[in-house]
């Protein structure tokens, strides 16, 4: 796949009614910040008894009432086969219809989770190698890259330059939000940047190192990325619910997401952008049912073989982003957060309207999922983040016991 002159590939904008004027700046929005090292939990971590439903009803509660906090959020917590949901809020302003576990919602950066299922199944297949390059499978992609191994973009160790920090696509997304992209040339717009340092050198979270893990994936394949979510991982673990698509339009029913910016009263963002500008990145949609059943078969290793699961639980300093709870650590595609009460494997995410966290124990025979209806990162709302982050150590304390 060569990578031709900007006139030549860039998509024409889709002409749509206008879209929702969106008040946070659009770095923020797209949540491109990254974070380095290893991110410990905050300092002042609520001792509650974490099998106390109503403190954790309660303490859901009072982040839907916090200043910026989100309209609704939703809670699953699952032991084998027995399911506890928490809700707080409502699925859409105006109305007092709860959060239903049946919800479609965007799942935001936990899609890089997905991307890592489809890649490491091609692994055990012999269609991949961690160590394979983009050089070898991708040689249309610009020289400088071409040393940049599958495993370094699975663990973010890649120096890729983030194309959703690139100037020339936040204009774009700017100017139209529900602009649809190629979503095959994204890393075209920093394609004429060298990385940003050695590959495996150091951790800096990156957007476009999932689209290149997309991209090897087909190119090995010859399938779409969307055929072999499909094959790979909707079908295995029975998602029903689950889509990429590439529009802006969300399935119904879904939870609304929404920009929360005091004063200003929530402003409905669900539909103001289009995926294919985020595509393997964080475009897919899913439930918190599915969202369950998927992080349950993919932390607990049914969809890997032992030999590659060890691989991909080589850990190295880095943190989800935004962090999750406790102290955070990356792996291939996967993050380690270890909490005071225990340890468990997951993902986190967060795009405009929507925050999310699945994670669960390394047999994915417990697991949890946290889904809010509006973005919370370190950029947008630092403070929000740190309780929202002792609010899920609870919660996985509660799962743990």
């Amino acid at each position: 796949m060569g990578v031709p002159p900007r006139s030549r590939f860039r998509s024409p904008p889709v002409r749509v009614a206008r879209s929702p004027q969106v008040r946070l700046p659009l770095v923020a929005l797209l949540a491109a910040a990254c974070t380095a090292g290893l991110v410990h939990a905050p300092a002042q971590a609520a001792e509650v008894a974490a099998d106390d439903n109503r403190a954790l009803r309660r303490q859901l509660q009072e982040l839907t009432t916090a200043p910026g906090g989100p309209p609704g959020a939703i809670a699953v917590l699952k032991r084998g086969s027995h399911t506890k949901v928490y809700r707080a809020g409502v699925a859409e302003t105006g109305t007092d219809r709860p959060i239903e576990v049946t919800d479609h919602m965007r799942i935001a950066s936990t899609a890089k989770a997905y991307s890592g299922a489809v890649s490491l199944q091609l692994v055990d297949h012999g269609k991949l190698r961690l160590n394979d390059t983009i050089g070898k499978v991708l040689p249309g992609l610009p020289r400088a890259w071409h040393r940049v191994t599958l495993r370094q973009l699975l663990n973010h160790t890649s120096g890729l330059p983030d194309y959703s920090a690139s100037p020339e696509f936040l204009a774009l997304v700017t100017e139209d939000p529900r602009r649809h992209f190629d979503s095959r040339r994204l890393l075209d717009f920093v394609a004429d940047e060298p990385l940003v340092f050695r590959p495996g050198s150091r951790y800096t979270y990156s957007n476009s190192d999932n689209i290149a893990v997309a991209l090897m994936a087909e190119a090995v394949t010859d399938r779409r990325y969307e055929d072999l979510l499909d094959q790979l991982v909707y079908r295995p673990l029975d998602l029903r619910s689950t889509s990429l698509p590439q529009g802006y339009r969300m399935p119904e029913p879904y939870m609304h997401g929404y920009d929360v910016t005091p004063p200003n009263p929530p402003e409905d963002i669900s539909e103001v952008l289009s995926a294919s500008g985020v595509w393997a990145s964080g475009g897919i949609i899913s439930t918190p049912k599915d969202m369950t059943s998927f992080i349950r078969g993919y932390a607990g290793g049914k969809l890997i073989s032992e030999r590659t699961r060890r691989q991909q639980l080589n850990w190295v300093n880095g943190a989800s982003e935004p962090a999750g709870p406790g102290e955070n650590r990356a792996g291939l595609a996967i993050f380690r957060y270890t909490t005071r009460c225990g340890v468990v494997y997951g993902h986190t995410g967060n795009t405009p309207g929507y925050t999310q966290l699945i994670a669960a124990t390394p047999d994915g025979e417990r697991s949890l999922t946290v889904s809010l209806t509006t973005q919370v990162n370190k950029t947008n709302k630092p403070d929000l983040l740190e309780r929202l982050r002792t609010v899920e150590e609870n919660f996985v304390c509660a799962l743990l016991r």
